[in-house]
Order: structure tokens, then sequence, then C-alpha cells
């Protein structure tokens, strides 16, 4: 086959279609729907009709495919314009390069509900010729989010403009082709959301059990030891910028790492330049978040199961590194991340 003939098109693909994807910029296949500043500091506890989509929200995936608007806060409407069905919403500012234009879908129709796009979103309505979930699908990809990556910016916080996104070059099917490769990803998404709710309850059998075995009844009545009798603290990641992170020999543990497991995910590091005056990491460190935008994710710990050449910690914890046999790493761990531990002290205790 000569290049004149090389298809514009994947190698797997449904029988029956031949035609090449055409590329069109995300801007030209999209509408633009307004965003506004809403915040946490608007939500509401009463039911006021208005639901809105807060970027943290998308990040920590509370909202990925909008089936239920009940997980959605609500606020008091202010003439906003609403979201429709199929409408996507990305997330333009994250803390780690990877969830820069994080993305849901609102997958709900109703007439008695307003929903809204928040602070730190870029809302799309897609138009005919392409298919709202293709598009949703299309921006979790390696490509899309190597373009995020590439075109965002800032240091400490990375974001990305409307401007920039717009550029975005994405190719398409059919209007058909899209809906069956829509078809198959979503009963895959299906089976992966059952074994999440499998995995749902057997954390809440894990946290019954944590809160019986860290009883604060029981556990006052011990002796108490402070931690800085029991080890030392170490910071995390400083002075890196982005063109640092995404390549390297080395490898950094990131803030969401720390957020999403009480044990760290080996495989859930990300790469970053070999710097010889960052600590290391090393195995059963224990791990602490130290700024959130929420006070329930502030002092989060995880504790790192295995030895990794340079390996460092996200700029967003600080480590702790356990220098006794009096405790198993692993009771500390699971001991740090209960609700016993977590009530009792504070981030500041342990700086």
């Amino acid at each position: 086959m000569n290049r004149r003939e090389v298809k514009k098109a994947p190698v797997l693909r449904f029988k029956g279609f031949t035609n090449d994807w055409e590329q069109h910029k995300l801007g030209d296949e999209t509408n633009r729907i307004k965003s506004y500043s809403i915040s946490h500091g608007f939500e509401v506890a009463e039911d006021t009709g208005t639901k809105y989509i807060h970027y943290g929200d998308i990040h920590t995936s509370k909202v990925k495919i909008i089936n239920n608007i009940d997980v959605l806060p609500n606020i008091k409407d202010n003439n906003y314009k609403p979201l429709k069905y199929g409408d996507v919403i990305v997330a333009d500012a994250s803390e780690d390069y990877k969830g820069i234009a994080d993305a849901c879908i609102v997958n709900t129709i109703s007439d008695s509900y307003k929903i809204v796009a928040g602070l730190h979103t870029i809302a799309f309505r897609p138009k005919s010729k392409l298919c709202s979930k293709f598009l949703y699908f299309y921006l979790s990809t390696d490509i899309f989010k190597h373009f995020g990556y590439k075109t965002g910016t800032g240091l400490k916080v990375f974001g990305i403009s409307y401007k920039e996104l717009a550029k975005f070059k994405l190719k398409e099917p059919s209007v058909t082709e899209q809906k069956k490769i829509v078809k198959l990803l979503f009963l895959i998404e299906n089976a992966i959301n059952l074994q999440q709710r499998k995995l749902k309850l057997l954390r809440t059998l894990k946290s019954g059990l944590s809160f019986k075995l860290f009883n604060k009844k029981h556990l006052n009545n011990l002796s108490q030891i402070s931690l800085d009798q029991i080890g030392q603290t170490y910071s995390g990641l400083t002075g890196k910028s982005k063109k640092d992170f995404g390549h390297g020999h080395a490898f950094y543990v990131s803030d969401l790492n720390v957020n999403q497991n009480e044990i760290g995910n080996p495989k859930q590091i990300d790469r970053i330049e070999i710097d010889k005056k960052q600590n290391l990491v090393q195995k059963n460190d224990i791990f602490f978040t130290i700024s959130s935008e929420t006070p329930e994710e502030v002092g989060l710990t995880s504790l790192w199961p295995v030895s990794c050449k340079s390996l460092y910690l996200n700029s967003f914890c600080f480590g702790f590194r356990i220098n006794t046999k009096m405790f198993i790493p692993l009771y500390l761990g699971y001991l740090f991340r209960s609700e016993y531990f977590r009530e009792k002290e504070t981030v500041k205790s342990f700086v």
C-alpha cells in the first residue's frame, strides 16, 4: 500500500465502515456555553431547583457521566444560563498536569432542575456532526491529555484556556460510527461501575472494622506518644515548573495518589527529571497532604509500600519516615487514616 492509499482511520473498526475519519478543530464542532465563578461558598442545603458543576468534583470523579442530579450541590438561581442534555464540561485548572481538562457530561434531562457550569469549567455543546458522548470519551484519550499538558500553563496550578482548547484537532467518523463506538464504550463503563459498587461495599466493611479496631474510647486509655519520637518529616518537591514534569528518568508520587489511596499505588506515579537536591521517597514512608480546597482532604495520609529508585513526593504533601521498630509501618498507615487520628490531630501538629 502506497502513501496515497493509507486510510485516515483506526485499524480496529466496526464491520461495514470504510470511510476516512475527518479532522476538525474542537471550536468548529462545538458551541461554547457560559460558565460562572460559582464556588463551594455558594452552596446551600435546601433544594433550590438549581445545581452546579464544580471543577473539583470533576477531578475527584464525583461527576463524570451525570445520570443523577442528586450528586450535584444546590445553589440559589441568579438567572444562570442552564446546561442541556449532552453538554460536555471540562475543568480548566488542576494541581496535577494529568488533570488538565478532565471532562464530564450531562447525561440526564429534568424539567424541574437547572444545571449550570461553575468555577474553573469550560462547557461545550457539540454540533450535529459530533456525538456528545463520543466527544466525552475522546477527551479522556492520551492524545487529548498530551495536548492539554503541552498547551497548559502555570507552575503550582496548571490551567488551560478556551482559546487553546478550541484549537484541539479531533478526528471524527460518521455519526453512525460514533454511536457504535459510544455504545461499546458505555457497555464497558457500566461493567466498571458495577465492579466499583462492589468495591464500595467492601470499603464500607473495611471502614466499619477500622472504626471498631481504632476505637476512640479504647485508644484514649492507652499511653500516648508524639510523632517526633518515632520519626522525622521531609518536604516534597520544591523549585519545579511545568517543563520538569511528564518526562525524565525519575518519578514522583502525585497528590491525587495520596488522596485516593490509603496504601500508595506504585502504578500511579508520574515521570520527572532527576534532581539530587530533592528528598527521595523510601519504602514505608507515610505521606500527609498539606493543602486542599476542602478541610476533609487536608491531612490525608498514604503509606508507600514498595522500594523505588529515584522517587520523589509532590509539593502538596510532606513525608514522614519512621525510625523505630516500636510500630509496624502498615499499622501506622491504617491508624493515621482512621477517623480517630484525623479528629485528634491537625496537620500543624506534625510539621
